[in-house]
């Protein structure tokens, strides 16, 4: 197997099969949809390549498949940091909150899978 081959059967440190497994219970979660449940199932749609714009940033993909490890571990920062602001503001950071913890559980940063 080359090392491409390796790199399109992850997303971040998560095996493809296991996000794309995310992406069906996020799509069965009960309607209707909170802030949250929206910004989880964005990350993961294009963390996965299947959605053009990040989720926090709206940046396309640099990747054929989806975006490179660098790119999602920049979207989890800006998700961070635009959580951080909401929590300061004291506005809604359901949206901040879904994104960061979908992108932080694809860097790696922990094993909760929101």
């Amino acid at each position: 197997m080359t090392s491409e081959e390796t790199t399109i059967l992850a997303v971040g440190v998560r095996p493809l099969d296991e996000v794309f497994d995310a992406i069906e219970t996020a799509n069965r979660r009960p309607q209707p949809w909170t802030g949250f449940d929206h910004a989880v199932l964005g990350a993961y749609r294009w963390a996965a390549g299947a959605q053009v714009a990040a989720p926090v940033t709206a940046a396309a993909a640099l990747g054929a498949l989806g975006p490179c490890r660098a790119q999602l571990l920049a979207e989890c920062q800006a998700a961070a940091v635009r959580l951080r602001h909401a929590l300061d503001a004291s506005t809604d950071a359901a949206g901040a909150l879904g994104a960061y913890r979908a992108l932080a559980w694809l860097c790696g940063h922990h094993d909760d899978r929101p």
